[in-house]
């Protein structure tokens, strides 16, 4: 019984350890900073990084679901450790593309920062992008030089 207890206290640290990390793990890869690092996002990083669209978010603002704490940490682990293994294994496509289940995220979290824009908009057949085409972090060459000379 002793035993049990043990590995039953021993596995919720683990857990624990691995859900919530040592202090700062979480806010430290959520950073745009970060991101970029180990993904081959450098593209959409300058493209994010030269528009004044959105600059003010993280990564994570828009590409995981923050209707609440426990489902972004979820999706978080998820989405990072797929990510890691793509990376680390050299299954990323060029160019990068959202999946279908990030496209969903990104379209919830649109509709949940501009609803009151939105709620004019019909948003379950057509993806924001579609009109808003900056926001999925392509500028064009002609826009770059434009946005360099301001």
């Amino acid at each position: 019984m002793k035993k049990i207890g043990i590995a039953v206290l021993a596995g919720t640290a683990l857990l624990l350890f691995v859900g919530f990390g040592p202090p700062d793990v979480v806010h430290k890869t959520s950073s745009p900073e970060f991101c970029v690092t180990c993904h081959a996002m450098a593209d959409q990083h300058d493209a994010w990084q030269k528009s004044a669209l959105h600059r003010h978010l993280k990564c994570v603002d828009c590409h995981l679901p923050n209707n609440n704490k426990v489902n972004h940490l979820v999706w978080k682990s998820i989405d990072g450790t797929k990510d890691l293994v793509m990376n680390t294994l050299g299954m990323i496509g060029d160019p990068i593309g959202i999946s279908g289940h990030g496209a969903g995220v990104a379209q919830a979290n649109c509709v949940r920062c501009h609803g009151h824009m939105a709620s004019h908009v019909n948003t379950t057949e057509r993806n924001c992008w579609s009109c808003h085409r900056r926001v999925s972090h392509r500028v064009a060459p002609m826009e770059t030089r434009l946005i360099e000379l301001q």
